[in-house]
């Protein structure tokens, strides 16, 4: 039914016995179809629909027409009583308007009185919690790094990403890029959702000998689509090329370019990388509680070679999210191993989702683990640290980047404008540890060394008791690092960072246990861990088994973690607080722990404590840090 837009106020049609409301609103003309149906006529050119939205309503669907088979619907949970933020829906740029139709959104939803049409789009940061020096979106929901990959100069970090909503929807690859690391550029998404579904996490490789027949030194993204399917889902891996230096790319006419041989439905995020022995591309899969390896010359064709994984690991889990990286054992690059990195949820030691490896051989068609199925070796001990993936093109240089969450309460942390950072970037090594054993350090990256504005370096000191220091720096932003030296003899000694409200995070060493504790119970806003339900694939058992070996268990989110460590000896000790998050490396990352923390406001004073024995602190600076 046709309508002149600019003299429309109210009109009512009947046609085929289906009645067709339209109103005219914000140089906007809506065309009710009952409430079912609602075509948005945009008359004058603009960027964007500015879409109001409401993280409790149910999804709509959302399509710009532009008379293309490739036009896909987007889930977007528009408002229905209450506008929360808005998000930007991009439209055509052309002079005779745009048409965009929404299903599954009622007809007298707050929504139509609140949609606009805009040019920009303002991205000034609006939320407390957003962190000073971590990787954020600029709006909208991450979780995985995705397609990491170095060339010319640049770090690209692809990332799962919903440009409608803080909420998990509608993936993305986002896209930043960065120079050292640290600084990181926002660049449009790279690859957008489909007719053949979600695009999910998956790798990007530097084709330098032209493999794939798109040119010397494309970059080529590997992803997995996909898609709901009646009784399930279909997850296949696609493949998408960029010559432009991965701003833009094309995807594969021919996609998908390797679906699951026995119609398995969990088979998703592909690793890929070179193998030098036998001049040839290798891809790992994540196949259920198993890793596939595949093999191709060309980048299109794949041949399946063999799966690991069926009993390793905690019990139950999901495998996702691997990486297959070769290290030097102690800095010996005559002595190299291999190391798949696997990715679980559920199945982490503390609930959700987690972060472990397994340390073997690989001959270029199956990797044999050095251990046995039952030995569990984490890469990091906090709740929030998953999907950790390295960089591509790096060369010795193994730089991983985590995402900073829980699936357990990802979509329930108190931010909104955003959802989730990326955890500091760390580089790996393989080193020996007291038991013979070959274990992964994860250290920060040097490159955070340039974060560092201001420094307070203090006096040696010890403590038999405690010693407080009430102000770290004035005007406190609620960024900084703490680096020192601890040893102790007493049962228990360490730390605690606080604020002025009593909300506190506390690390320390529990000689009786031998282990190292972050305890975040009491660190700020936590009672929505309350809203943690288990997996699905959860027993009654390992649920409370999550419980049982936290310290300090309130909830899901208000708790403490641990990682087992020799309280003996003298220890180098690095924190990095930010806006939302405090990381913990000891001895150079031979322990990492990662964990979220919301305090109302930043903390700015230290307590250290010794219970049963003197602690001394040496070697202590205090940096404030900053972009």
């Amino acid at each position: 039914m046709k309508t002149n837009l600019v003299n429309l106020v109210l009109g009512l049609a009947f046609t085929a016995g289906t009645v067709s409301c339209q109103s005219q609103k914000n140089n906007l003309v809506f065309e009710h179809q009952g409430d079912t149906v609602t075509i948005v006529h945009i008359a004058h050119s603009a960027k964007y629909l500015l879409l109001p939205i409401q993280e409790g309503s149910k999804e709509g669907q959302v399509k710009l027409e532009t008379g293309s088979p490739a036009d896909t619907e987007m889930d977007i949970r528009l408002a229905i009583d209450s506008v929360e933020y808005y998000v930007p829906f991009a439209l055509t740029q052309s002079k005779g308007g745009a048409t965009v139709t929404i299903r599954n959104v009622a007809a007298d939803a707050l929504c139509w009185d609140s949609i606009k049409v805009s040019d920009t789009f303002d991205t000034t940061n609006r939320d407390k919690f957003r962190p000073l020096y971590h990787h954020t979106p600029l709006y909208g929901w991450m979780n995985d790094a995705n397609g990491l990959v170095y060339k010319d100069g640049e770090y690209h970090l692809y990332f799962q990403h919903n440009p409608y909503g803080s909420m998990w929807g509608n993936m993305h690859w986002g896209h930043s890029v960065s120079k050292d690391l640290v600084h990181w550029e926002h660049l449009d998404p790279a690859i957008a959702r489909d007719t053949l579904g979600h695009i999910f996490s998956g790798s990007a490789i530097v084709d330098k000998n032209n493999s794939a027949g798109y040119g010397e030194n494309t970059i080529i993204a590997f992803y997995t689509s996909h898609r709901n399917v009646p009784g399930g889902q279909s997850q296949v891996q696609s493949m998408a090329y960029s010559t432009d230096n991965g701003r833009t790319y094309t995807k594969y006419e021919q996609n998908p370019v390797l679906t699951p041989f026995d119609g398995l439905q969990n088979f998703r995020d592909p690793k890929v990388f070179w193998y030098e022995p036998e001049q040839k591309w290798i891809m790992i899969v994540s196949a259920d509680k198993n890793m596939r390896f595949y093999s191709s010359a060309n980048l299109k064709q794949w041949e399946y070679m063999s799966e690991f994984g069926e009993g390793f690991g905690p019990q139950p889990n999901q495998f996702e999210c691997p990486d297959f990286i070769q290290l030097p054992v102690d800095g010996d690059r005559s002595k190299m191993k291999w190391v798949m990195i696997v990715n679980i949820n559920p199945g982490f030691v503390y609930g959700g989702s987690g972060t472990m490896y397994f340390v073997g051989d690989f001959d270029g068609h199956r990797f044999v683990c050095d251990t046995k199925p039952e030995v569990v070796k984490w890469l990091d001990w906090g709740k929030d640290h998953y999907a950790t993936v390295c960089f591509s093109n790096t060369d010795n240089r193994i730089i991983a980047v985590p995402w900073m969450s829980n699936w357990q309460y990802a979509n329930y942390t108190p931010i909104q404008q955003f959802r989730s950072a990326n955890a500091l970037p760390r580089e790996l090594s393989l080193y020996t540890g007291e038991d013979k054993q070959l274990y992964l350090s994860a250290a920060p990256v040097k490159e955070t060394e340039n974060l560092r504005k201001d420094s307070k370096k203090l006096d040696d000191f010890t403590v038999n008791g405690e010693k407080r220091f009430e102000t770290l720096f004035e005007n406190n932003d609620g960024a900084f690092e703490l680096e020192l030296q601890l040893t102790s003899a007493g049962k228990e000694a360490g730390f605690e960072l606080l604020n002025s409200l009593g909300e506190k995070v506390r690390i320390y060493l529990d000689a009786a246990e031998g282990r190292v504790v972050m305890d975040r119970a009491e660190s700020g806003i936590v009672d929505f861990g309350k809203k943690v339900k288990p997996h699905d694939l959860d027993t009654e058992e390992s649920y409370a088994r999550y419980k049982e070996v936290t310290v300090n268990y309130k909830n899901d989110f208000a708790l403490g973690t641990w990682a087992p460590i020799n309280t003996a000896k003298g220890h180098k000790v690095q924190v990095f607080v930010d806006n939302g998050s405090v990381e913990l490396f000891v001895d150079g990352g031979r322990i990492a722990m990662t964990n979220l923390v919301f305090p109302n406001e930043p903390y700015n004073s230290l307590r250290f404590y010794s219970e049963g024995g003197e602690m001394k602190i040496s070697d202590f600076t205090i940096y404030k840090l900053g972009l």
